[in-house]
């Protein structure tokens, strides 16, 4: 027995022997890899369906898999047909004379991919149609600086069809996606953060590096240098962290930093930690359909106690149970809405900034696009820079009282904004008399905005006091863009944003087309009034009615832009009731809220157009449910 008990030992160490070899072999992993990403098609398929729950997404989904595995005619794939999909970022196919290739030839697959990527990294957004303003303007911004690797989902066919006539790369997501705006939190909204997660999944799956973005952010340099400072990160993300932890260009600190994980930039390597955390991050969303993307992409990052650091150079630290390596993305450098438009952290810091994503602001899509272009980086079409009917601009003057006098209160806060608030109205009842486009000043704030109750600027930000602060702080965006209904409330007033005559997309010749308009008493300094014509100026005398003030501009419509010197006594009032108070039905709906008082319910504080006509107007939050309700 002896002898047999050791030829068992015997044998025994050689398998252990030889298993640990293969264990240590890269090929056993990657062939462990290659069934992860068997089960991640599978898994993207399943998912797929899932979600929409329909056979003919099933049979959609059955049918995209098939062709990333089998070839088309004379042993091509169905993308490697067609050349015109392979043609340079903005290659017209129209000017190319062809026509839009079938259907089958957008499916995502490797050969779709292997044209576009560059060391491996290719640059991925997704949408629908309507966010096809936005998604041109993060491929401008991208071809600006010479990135090229560019791929972008379409979630429905009108999108697909009209990115692919502009000459932008598009691949189809099979998605039987609303074509609409649907809404942050809607259940629209969550099922768009899920095919996000199958994006990941498939991409990686196809062993690329991914850098995937929301549609609501631009950069402003090319970002993927920073990215490959990095070799050893599994996962590099954005963060909704207010509070710098850092001053340069280095990751944040990952134990000082506390905010929330941002999905809306994501840097993707396809190790695989990596892949494994892409399905379980899938397998988590589809197991309850009312969690937010974005709020299971932290669950599972933060499931497990994080930490330690990597090393002591990188700022990248472990996370999922000490597997993944993990770094957090400066917050100066890649922007939030707060850090970028609020505290201006870059200048501050003399950085300059890579991205910048839309959050932390109020007014929705058309809130996004706005802080895009007052910070000039929103690419919009030729005619929203030169509009029929021309322009009213007004020099917008403070004192500096207002802006820096006494304490930094709620008082002193909307004693600031309230002053700002009579002079638009009476630029927007010039604009409305005059059919032309407001160009709205800038907004100067004591306190920031929030969703709760805060002492007025968040503790640690540097955010100054007072600060220019972004319209939909104070105005609501939506609603000054909404449809109303002429009979009610009289015909709509456009407006720009205040850095709009700065900006270079405006042609030369509306920016020189100005008549400067100077107000004046009459009888006594507005004799000249034909000598200053000349000049390019119009002598006004003040508090014209509005017949009077329409009469007295009836001669000067060829000037592009009219420059007030000043609101202040410009408009003696409507002649008209009934214009007058469709003018107030519609102004009314204009403001926003300002939020939030601490330790009050509800605490936020409501605008009024009119409040210097109600004697006992003060900034306080609605006593009742009742009183919860835009000024009457």
């Amino acid at each position: 027995m002896k002898p047999l008990r050791v030829c068992v030992l015997l044998s025994l160490l050689v398998v252990a022997l030889v298993f640990s070899y293969y264990l240590g072999q890269p090929s056993y992993w990657d062939s462990v890899i290659q069934a992860q990403d068997a089960a991640a098609q599978v898994s993207v398929s399943s998912s797929a369906h899932q979600i929409v729950g329909n056979s003919d997404r099933t049979a959609a989904v059955e049918k995209d898999a098939d062709q990333r595995s089998k070839p088309g005619e004379n042993g091509q794939s169905h993308f490697d047909q067609y050349p015109v999909l392979k043609q340079p970022i903005w290659s017209v196919p129209a000017e190319l004379g062809t026509k839009m290739p079938p259907l089958d030839a957008f499916i995502l697959s490797k050969a779709m991919i292997e044209v576009r990527a560059k060391k491996n990294v290719i640059v991925v957004t997704f949408a629908n149609f309507a966010f096809m303003d936005f998604v041109l303007n993060w491929v401008k911004h991208l071809t600006e600086y010479e990135v090229s690797n560019i791929l972008v989902g379409a979630m429905d066919l009108k999108l697909l069809e009209a990115l692919f006539w502009k000459g932008v790369p598009v691949f189809d997501m099979r998605s039987n996606m609303s074509m609409i705006d649907v809404g942050w939190g809607t259940p629209i909204f969550h099922k768009m953060g899920r095919e996000k997660v199958i994006l990941v999944n498939a991409f990686l799956s196809f062993g690329y590096e991914l850098l995937m973005c929301d549609t609501d952010m631009v950069f402003l340099q090319n970002p993927l240098p920073y990215f490959e400072r990095f070799p050893s990160a599994d996962v590099l993300t954005s963060s909704d962290e207010v509070v710098n932890s850092v001053d340069d260009d280095s990751l944040e600190i990952w134990d000082r930093t506390w905010g929330a994980y941002n999905i809306g930039i994501v840097y993707w390597r396809p190790t695989f930690p990596a892949k494994i955390l892409a399905k379980e991050w899938l397998k988590l969303l589809l197991g309850d359909d009312r969690i937010w993307d974005q709020n299971g992409f932290n669950e599972l990052l933060r499931s497990n106690k994080t930490g330690p650091a990597v090393d002591n150079t990188s700022g990248l630290f472990y996370a999922r149970h000490g597997e993944l390596k993990l770094g957090i993305l400066p917050v100066s450098l890649f922007c939030s809405g707060h850090t970028f438009f609020v505290q201006e952290l870059y200048k501050k810091l003399s950085l300059q900034p890579y991205a910048v994503h839309t959050t932390f602001q109020f007014g929705g899509t058309e809130g996004k696009r706005h802080r895009l272009r007052e910070a000039k980086h929103f690419y919009d079409l030729p005619e929203y820079y030169d509009t029929p009917g021309g322009y009213i601009v007004f020099n917008s003057s403070i004192p500096e009282e207002l802006l820096n006098g006494g304490s930094h209160t709620v008082a002193s806060h909307f004693k600031l904004v309230n002053y700002q608030l009579v002079q638009i109205r009476t630029a927007f009842a010039i604009a409305m008399l005059l059919n032309r486009t407001l160009i709205m000043p800038s907004m100067w704030c004591r306190f920031d905005r929030m969703w709760y109750g805060h002492k007025g600027i968040l503790d640690g930000t540097k955010t100054s006091q007072p600060f220019l602060c972004p319209l939909d702080h104070v105005f609501d965006i939506n609603q000054m863009l909404a449809d109303l209904d002429e009979l009610e409330f009289g015909p709509g007033i456009g407006f720009r944003e205040y850095s709009f005559l700065e900006n270079p997309r405006v042609p030369h010749e509306v920016k020189t087309s100005i008549l400067k308009v100077e107000l004046c008493n009459e009888n006594k300094d507005c004799s000249s009034e034909k000598a200053s014509i000349s000049l390019g100026v119009l002598k006004l005398p003040k508090n014209k009615t509005e017949d009077q003030l329409v009469k007295a501009f009836d001669g000067y419509k060829r000037f592009k832009i009219f420059q007030f010197s000043t609101t202040e006594e410009a408009f003696g009032g409507f002649s008209d009731i009934v214009q007058e108070a469709k003018f107030k039905q519609r102004i009314k709906t204009y403001p926003g809220i300002w939020c939030c008082v601490m330790d009050k319910t509800p605490g936020h504080i409501y605008y009024d157009m009119y409040w210097d006509l109600k004697p006992n107007w003060k900034p306080l939050p609605p006593a009742t449910r009742e009183d919860d309700h835009k000024p009457r």
